[in-house]
């Protein structure tokens, strides 16, 4: 399972297409890979359990002869990431900077510190919307509990005084992060995943591959084409029908995230509530229901569509435009269907009539 309070999940679905000589994906963990044939150019895939959820890599073309030992060296890669940034490995360098909370700088990795330096960006960008210190709040908001219940106001209100992007300390020179208060904890779930997705792209390009989709947990990244001439096509889920897909359109070079409110969540007394959260207010964001984001790469889509979601549709729109090579849909909780140039004409009107 994924942390509970991880602040984008995604929901973009692979739609791969089969014929009748394809074979069915490896199952999940497996390390033996699975090959088809579409068309004239095979398909290679395998699949793992990484970062609490499933990783999956597809290959079009060659080299077929070393495609399961590169996917298998991207995966390693991936798990690699989630050892330095997971808030759920002790031994993590995030780890080791909340156990120092208000307390001392703590020194990590290059790696880290970017991805760091980065989420403190965009919450800045974003005034707030993604914030790396929502964890202060984790385990306040239980989406299994039977029969659903909401947490305790005044215990959210303490967390939330433990929360804000500005009281994370970055020094270049030392790469240190220190979090200014006791309490406070970071949470990268919200954009290592990204990160591991586009460092596992690194590794297969490489590798000399150049046609692929990395496919985290529903994070995906598209390189190439399915086919010589074909593009890949990846499907958007319909945030109230699981078994339906809302969109379906070409992709290539690009990263593409979706944040909803189907993924985790509960509904009590007529209303939904969800895991991504507003630090404005300790309760799950309301402005939006999806957001689909495409970017050049997927450490910036998986933190823009939470920052979006939260934003909602005039800023949120605001904060799309405004950013170079950022494409977004943001589905309204009145039915309407807002796109960036981009996606426009991919994405219907309405998604709910």
């Amino acid at each position: 399972m994924r942390p509970l309070f991880a602040l984008a999940a995604a929901a973009v679905l692979l739609a791969c297409q089969r014929d009748e000589k394809a074979a069915p994906p490896a199952p999940a963990s497996t390390s033996a890979a699975a090959p088809a044939t579409v068309a004239d150019r095979p398909l290679f895939r395998l699949e793992a359990q990484l970062m609490g959820t499933k990783f999956a890599v597809t290959l079009s073309g060659g080299p077929q002869e070393r495609a399961e030992g590169v996917i298998q060296a991207a995966f390693a890669e991936v798990d690699r990431v989630d050892k330095l940034m997971s808030e759920w490995r002790e031994d993590s360098d995030v780890s080791a900077v909340n156990r120092k909370a208000g307390a001392e700088p703590v020194a990590v990795s290059t790696e880290t510190f970017e991805v760091v330096r980065r989420a403190v960006d965009l919450s800045a960008r974003s005034r707030g919307a993604f914030d790396v210190t929502w964890a202060a709040l984790r385990g306040l908001w239980d989406f299994k509990a039977q029969p659903p219940r909401l947490p305790d106001g005044a215990a959210v209100k303490a967390a939330l005084a433990r929360t804000g992007w500005q009281k994370v300390k970055l020094d270049t020179v030392g790469r240190t992060v220190q979090l200014a208060e006791p309490g406070m904890a970071l949470g990268l779930g919200g954009i290592a995943k990204g990160y591991a997705i586009d460092r596992a792209v690194s590794v297969l390009r490489e590798n000399g591959f150049t046609d692929f989709i990395v496919d985290g947990g529903g994070d995906l990244f598209v390189a190439g084409e399915k086919q010589p001439g074909v593009p890949w096509r990846i499907g958007v889920q319909h945030p109230r029908e699981r078994e339906r897909l809302l969109v379906s359109m070409p992709m290539r070079d690009a990263a593409v995230v979706t944040s909803g409110d189907y993924e985790r969540y509960f509904d009590l007394d007529g209303r939904r509530y969800h895991h991504i959260l507003d630090l404005a207010t300790g309760m799950p964001a309301d402005k939006s229901v999806a957001v689909t984001v495409r970017a050049s790469d997927a450490t910036l889509a998986d933190a823009v569509a939470t920052a979006i979601f939260v934003l909602g549709p005039e800023d949120g729109m605001a904060l799309a435009n405004g950013m170079p090579g950022v494409d977004a849909a943001i589905l309204t909780p009145d039915g309407r269907t807002l796109t960036t140039t981009g996606l426009a004409g991919h994405f219907p009107a309405r998604w709910r009539d």
